[in-house]
C-alpha cells in the first residue's frame, strides 16, 4: 500500500435544490475540523481539497474519498449539517481498508445508502517489459 495521503474531494459547484446556496466549502471547513478532533483515531493522512465539480448535480454534496491502490467512492446526498460524524467514519474505515473495498452494509450511517459510484483502483501490470493499465 501507498505512503501517499488519503485524499477527500468535496464538490464546490453543487447546490442545495431550488436554491443559490453552495454548501461545498461549509463541508469543507467542518469536515477539514472534525478530522483535527478525531486525528487520534482517524490519522491525519487526509487531505481535504474542494473540486469545481464532479457531475452529482442531480444529488448535491458530493464527496469523493480516494488513495493510491485503492477504490474510490463518490457519495451523493451529502448534508453539512448532519453527515459529518458519517464522513469521519468512513474516512478511519476507509484508511484501514488495504484496497479500499467495502460493500454497502458495511458503511456508517447515510453513507450505506448514498453512494453515486465505487470504482476500483487501477491495476498496472508488467509482463515482459511491457506495462499495461487496466
Amino acid at each position: 500500500m501507498s505512503a501517499d495521503p488519503h485524499k477527500i474531494f468535496v464538490c464546490t459547484s453543487c447546490r442545495y435544490r431550488g436554491s443559490n446556496c453552495q454548501p461545498g466549502f461549509e463541508l469543507i471547513k467542518k469536515l477539514q475540523d472534525a478530522l483535527k478532533v478525531a486525528a487520534p483515531v482517524v490519522g491525519d493522512d487526509f487531505e481535504v481539497s474542494g473540486i469545481a465539480c464532479m457531475a452529482g448535480c442531480s444529488r448535491p454534496c458530493t464527496v469523493a474519498f480516494r488513495a493510491s491502490e485503492k477504490a474510490t467512492y463518490l457519495f451523493g446526498d451529502i448534508d453539512p449539517d448532519v453527515d459529518i460524524d458519517d464522513l469521519v467514519a468512513f474516512a478511519q474505515q476507509y484508511r484501514d481498508l488495504e484496497d479500499g473495498w467495502c460493500s454497502s452494509g458495511e458503511r456508517p450511517g447515510k453513507l450505506r445508502r448514498t453512494a453515486l459510484a465505487r470504482i476500483p483502483a487501477a491495476m498496472i501490470v508488467t509482463e515482459a517489459n511491457e506495462v499495461m493499465v487496466s
